[in-house]
């Protein structure tokens, strides 16, 4: 089975700034590679053949770091957006997309088997995937609850709330593309927010294994501290 992937790396990081003011948040270094080439890595690694790089902010020096992909082995081409176009939109740029391609975030540090998510996609014939993790929300302060008089009904000390979260590795079948609006801004959530309201169907596979958003301060600095001990599980070394 041939295996497309598009890899959406044209964010400006604002999270993770100050960082992200020198370098753009795909090339945020992980150990000694910058997360997109971890990403690059696990996708040939898994037999992706081709893929293609959604960017738009400081494209140039993702373009100059992956090149054609010649070092990986692996095919890389570039989706240049003129103006930011969210995580969905950019998709209607890219004119070659295959009947099911996999669609993820260029700032995922996960051991998930992308291949065999993709091809579960591809072999149940699938609208939409989403890899999903579990986390954990904890409010810091004692909750109370209250009635209309404002007399106390219940109390509870730093309640924990579990949630099923998305990961940013998706697997998409082409006609999705069909319920994106062209030329304009449309992200995850709107495409979410479309499908329900069409009663489409959208197959949700949670993970147990690792999964961190690098992108968010607290996951970048638990990456970087993790990563050369978990490598072997991301992807074979050179």
């Amino acid at each position: 089975m041939s295996k497309r992937a598009v890899v959406l790396a044209g964010g400006r990081g604002t999270r993770l700034r100050p960082y992200t003011v020198v370098l753009p948040k795909p090339l945020m270094p992980i150990g000694d590679y910058p997360i997109l080439e971890v990403i690059v890595r696990q996708l040939a690694q898994q037999g992706f053949t081709h893929i293609t790089l959604a960017v738009n902010h400081q494209a140039n020096l993702i373009k100059a770091f992956f090149e054609g992909g010649q070092k990986w082995d692996v095919r890389i081409d570039y989706s240049l957006e003129a103006v930011p176009m969210s995580t969905i939109a950019p998709l209607r740029l890219i004119r070659d997309l295959p009947e099911n391609f996999l669609l993820m975030n260029g700032d995922v540090l996960t051991d998930l088997g992308l291949a065999a998510f993709f091809e579960r996609h591809v072999c149940q014939r699938r609208l939409f995937t989403i890899a999903a993790a579990r986390r954990m929300q904890e409010v810091d302060y004692g909750v109370l609850h209250v009635d209309a008089s404002n007399s106390l009904t219940g109390f509870c000390e730093k309640p924990r709330t579990e949630y099923l979260v998305s990961m940013g590795v998706y697997a998409l079948n082409r006609e999705v593309l069909d319920f994106v609006p062209a030329v304009t801004k449309y992200g995850f959530d709107d495409l979410m927010i479309d499908l329900l309201k069409k009663a489409e169907p959208v197959t949700v596979e949670p993970y147990e294994g690792y999964w961190l958003d690098i992108g968010r301060p607290d996951d970048y600095a638990q990456a970087i501290e993790e990563f050369d001990q978990r490598k072997g599980s991301f992807f074979s070394s050179p």
